[in-house]
Protein backbone atom coordinates (compact mmCIF):
# COMPACT_ATOMS: atom_id res chain seq x y z
CA UNK A 1 0.00 0.00 0.00
CA UNK A 2 2.91 2.29 0.70
CA UNK A 3 4.25 2.27 -2.94
CA UNK A 4 0.78 2.86 -4.41
CA UNK A 5 0.97 5.90 -2.18
CA UNK A 6 4.63 7.17 -3.59
CA UNK A 7 3.37 6.38 -6.61
CA UNK A 8 0.17 8.39 -6.91
CA UNK A 9 2.14 11.52 -4.70
CA UNK A 10 4.86 11.24 -7.06
CA UNK A 11 2.28 11.44 -10.68
CA UNK A 12 0.63 14.40 -9.01
CA UNK A 13 3.26 16.33 -7.79
CA UNK A 14 5.57 15.55 -11.38
CA UNK A 15 1.93 16.83 -12.90
CA UNK A 16 2.00 20.33 -11.03
CA UNK A 17 5.99 20.42 -11.74
CA UNK A 18 5.90 19.98 -15.43
CA UNK A 19 2.67 22.74 -15.47
CA UNK A 20 5.08 25.10 -14.41
CA UNK A 21 7.88 23.98 -16.61
CA UNK A 22 4.96 24.60 -19.11
CA UNK A 23 4.28 27.73 -17.79
CA UNK A 24 7.35 29.74 -16.75
CA UNK A 25 9.00 29.73 -20.13
CA UNK A 26 5.48 31.59 -21.46
CA UNK A 27 5.55 34.36 -18.86
CA UNK A 28 9.37 34.94 -19.16
CA UNK A 29 8.47 35.27 -22.71
CA UNK A 30 5.75 38.11 -21.95
CA UNK A 31 8.00 39.28 -19.15
CA UNK A 32 10.30 40.17 -21.83
CA UNK A 33 8.50 41.98 -24.17
CA UNK A 34 7.04 44.14 -21.67
CA UNK A 35 8.26 47.52 -20.85
CA UNK A 36 11.19 47.43 -18.22
CA UNK A 37 9.55 49.93 -15.81
CA UNK A 38 6.24 49.47 -16.72
CA UNK A 39 3.10 48.14 -14.18
CA UNK A 40 2.65 45.18 -16.60
CA UNK A 41 6.53 44.12 -15.71
CA UNK A 42 5.78 44.28 -12.06
CA UNK A 43 2.95 42.42 -12.47
CA UNK A 44 5.07 39.36 -14.70
CA UNK A 45 7.71 39.28 -11.64
CA UNK A 46 4.70 38.62 -9.20
CA UNK A 47 3.28 36.12 -11.18
CA UNK A 48 6.68 34.64 -11.85
CA UNK A 49 7.76 34.77 -8.42
CA UNK A 50 4.39 33.30 -7.02
CA UNK A 51 4.24 29.99 -9.73
CA UNK A 52 7.93 29.48 -8.21
CA UNK A 53 7.06 29.65 -4.56
CA UNK A 54 3.29 28.35 -4.53
CA UNK A 55 3.28 25.40 -7.43
CA UNK A 56 7.30 24.89 -8.58
CA UNK A 57 9.62 24.40 -5.89
CA UNK A 58 7.37 22.61 -3.80
CA UNK A 59 6.70 20.30 -6.37
CA UNK A 60 10.34 19.86 -7.39
CA UNK A 61 10.99 18.48 -4.07
CA UNK A 62 8.43 16.38 -3.63
CA UNK A 63 8.76 15.00 -6.97
CA UNK A 64 12.29 14.17 -6.27
CA UNK A 65 11.55 12.29 -2.72
CA UNK A 66 8.71 11.08 -3.52
CA UNK A 67 10.47 9.37 -7.02
CA UNK A 68 13.45 8.40 -5.06
CA UNK A 69 11.41 6.67 -2.61
CA UNK A 70 10.02 4.59 -5.26
CA UNK A 71 13.19 3.76 -6.66
CA UNK A 72 14.30 2.34 -3.72
CA UNK A 73 11.25 0.60 -3.09
CA UNK A 74 11.36 -1.02 -6.02
CA UNK A 75 15.32 -1.44 -6.10
CA UNK A 76 15.79 -0.06 -9.50
CA UNK A 77 18.62 2.05 -9.19
CA UNK A 78 20.87 -0.19 -10.94
CA UNK A 79 18.26 -0.61 -13.93
CA UNK A 80 19.22 1.50 -17.38
CA UNK A 81 16.36 2.74 -18.14
CA UNK A 82 15.96 4.09 -14.52
CA UNK A 83 19.36 5.50 -15.19
CA UNK A 84 18.21 7.53 -17.92
CA UNK A 85 15.32 8.85 -16.26
CA UNK A 86 17.23 10.02 -13.31
CA UNK A 87 19.58 11.78 -15.88
CA UNK A 88 16.57 13.58 -17.61
CA UNK A 89 15.01 14.60 -14.15
CA UNK A 90 18.17 15.46 -13.30
CA UNK A 91 18.32 18.05 -16.41
CA UNK A 92 14.56 19.27 -15.57
CA UNK A 93 15.83 20.28 -12.20
CA UNK A 94 18.93 22.29 -13.63
CA UNK A 95 16.31 23.59 -16.24
CA UNK A 96 14.07 24.77 -13.33
CA UNK A 97 16.72 25.86 -11.55
CA UNK A 98 17.88 28.49 -14.80
CA UNK A 99 14.06 29.74 -15.58
CA UNK A 100 13.98 30.52 -11.86
CA UNK A 101 17.68 32.33 -12.17
CA UNK A 102 16.51 34.11 -15.76
CA UNK A 103 12.90 35.26 -13.31
CA UNK A 104 15.59 36.94 -11.07
CA UNK A 105 17.58 38.57 -14.02
CA UNK A 106 14.41 39.95 -15.89
CA UNK A 107 13.31 40.82 -12.17
CA UNK A 108 17.03 43.12 -11.87
CA UNK A 109 16.32 44.24 -15.63
CA UNK A 110 18.82 42.23 -17.55
CA UNK A 111 17.23 40.77 -20.92
CA UNK A 112 20.63 38.87 -22.52
CA UNK A 113 17.94 36.27 -24.41
CA UNK A 114 15.25 37.10 -27.66
CA UNK A 115 11.71 36.04 -27.20
CA UNK A 116 12.69 33.68 -29.90
CA UNK A 117 15.45 32.10 -27.78
CA UNK A 118 13.08 31.91 -24.73
CA UNK A 119 10.32 30.49 -27.31
CA UNK A 120 12.81 27.50 -28.15
CA UNK A 121 13.31 27.10 -24.65
CA UNK A 122 10.07 26.21 -23.99
CA UNK A 123 9.96 23.29 -25.62
CA UNK A 124 12.87 21.47 -23.51
CA UNK A 125 9.94 19.66 -21.29
CA UNK A 126 8.02 18.96 -24.01
CA UNK A 127 11.05 16.93 -25.42
CA UNK A 128 12.44 15.16 -21.95
CA UNK A 129 8.22 14.10 -21.21
CA UNK A 130 7.65 11.94 -23.34
CA UNK A 131 10.84 9.95 -23.45
CA UNK A 132 11.06 9.85 -19.93
CA UNK A 133 7.37 8.45 -19.68
CA UNK A 134 8.53 5.58 -22.12
CA UNK A 135 11.06 4.79 -20.23
CA UNK A 136 9.24 4.23 -17.12
CA UNK A 137 6.63 2.72 -19.02
CA UNK A 138 8.48 0.37 -20.97
CA UNK A 139 11.21 -0.14 -18.78
CA UNK A 140 12.78 -1.92 -21.96
CA UNK A 141 16.76 -2.09 -20.83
Amino acid sequence: MTYLWLKAGHIIFVIFWMAGLFMLPRFLVYHQEAAPDSPENAKWIEREGKLLKIIMWPSLVLVWVLGLSLAFTLDVLAQGWFVLKLALVLALSVYHFWLASYAAKLARGERSLSGKQLRLLNEIPGIAVPVIVVLVVLKSF
